[in-house]
């Protein structure tokens, strides 16, 4: 949640819902996903098969989603109740989880005003295989989740519509440089998540790495994003996730999307600006924190409620961009709450 999780971005990272909806995150994306299932929690119910992630926004319906290559989760949110009689399973247990609610975010990478949206969430495992959606982000486990097992290793393809600057954009002079066109990035996400790390069997702590690449033509260029988890059930109905994130952008990524040129100097009044394109660099992190508690009792199945919030900060040669520096803000915030169900 951390970076909101995970489920404005609701992503997945530690397999939290970062619920792009969440009170939070609105994503940082990891998630620690499972504890041992069959084995019952310190407080009375079986251990939590996984956390539910974040998602972000798009320009429109989803511009939660709208940073989503940073892919931050920010909720963790434990799966439906496992069938703990069928000891003949393989595989980690079929569930899905959808979740809506709103959130609110900078118009742009980099502003300082805001925009209140919807978000949106749909996640799931079939036959082993674990999904997930994060506003226009789809991301796809393909290494089997085993039942019972304590470390969880992640990999998979991700695809992500990338809309920052593609319109309800607030400030003026940002708005005259012209709207940017959405970009398709395409990359691989890999991670590992462990359960029974501090506080008891089943708290989690996951790793993600998340690499996109542009293959639209828009940007032309790639965003990485490591990405780190911690999750820990509070009780049987309520849950608590943290997470850290860092963007490193490559050089064409700050061309498109921070650098001024003297057309769009002359038509905005903002200096013209080339040192986000100079070379690849880090240029943002997030801290986020998300939460989830259970109208139905138990955090596995039924209605939960979901929020969380997300600090991030601008660095190095994008926070010295014009639309940053002159026009926007370094400090980053986003917000978001809703609800969840999982069956």
């Amino acid at each position: 949640m951390p970076d909101l999780m995970s489920f404005f971005r609701l992503s997945r990272s530690m397999r939290s819902i970062p619920l792009g909806v969440l009170l939070a995150s609105a994503g940082v994306a990891a998630a620690p996903a499972a504890a041992e299932e069959g084995m019952p929690l310190a407080y009375g119910i079986e251990a939590p098969a996984d956390a539910l992630p974040p998602a972000r926004s798009t320009d429109e319906t989803a511009r939660f989603a709208q940073d989503t290559g940073e892919i931050d989760e920010n909720i963790l949110l434990p799966a439906a109740r496992p069938q703990d009689d069928d000891e003949s399973r393989t595989y980690a247990r079929d569930y899905f989880a959808i979740a809506a609610g709103v959130i609110t975010v900078p118009s742009y990478n980099g502003s300082d005003e805001r925009n209140i949206l919807p978000a949106f969430y749909f996640r799931g495992r079939f036959k082993g295989y674990s999904f997930s959606t994060r506003g226009t982000n789809f991301q796809v486990d393909l290494i089997r989740q085993q039942r019972g097992q304590k470390t969880d290793i992640k990999f998979g393809p991700i695809i992500n519509l990338r809309s920052d600057r593609t319109g309800r954009i607030k400030d003026a002079q940002v708005e005259a440089l012209g709207d940017r066109k959405m970009a398709v990035e395409l990359g691989i996400s890999a991670g590992i998540t462990q359960s029974g790390i501090i506080t008891s069997k089943y708290d989690q702590i996951g790793f993600r790495l998340v690499g996109l690449k542009d293959i639209s033509g828009r940007h032309g260029s790639w965003v990485v994003s490591p990405t780190i988890d911690y999750g820990t059930p509070l009780s049987k109905r309520a849950y608590i996730g943290l997470s850290a994130s860092t963007n490193i952008y490559g050089k064409g990524f700050g061309r498109y999307y921070f650098d001024v040129d003297p057309l769009g100097s002359a038509a905005s009044g903002l200096p013209v600006y080339s040192g986000a394109s100079r070379k690849a660099t880090v240029g943002k992190y997030t801290l986020g924190i998300a939460g989830a508690y259970a109208l139905s009792g138990d955090l596995r199945r039924g209605f939960v409620l979901i929020g969380g919030a997300q600090y991030g900060r601008m660095t190095s040669r994008f926070a010295d961009s014009p639309i940053v520096d002159i026009a926007g803000s370094r400090d980053q915030w986003l917000a978001g709450g809703g609800v969840a169900y999982q069956f």
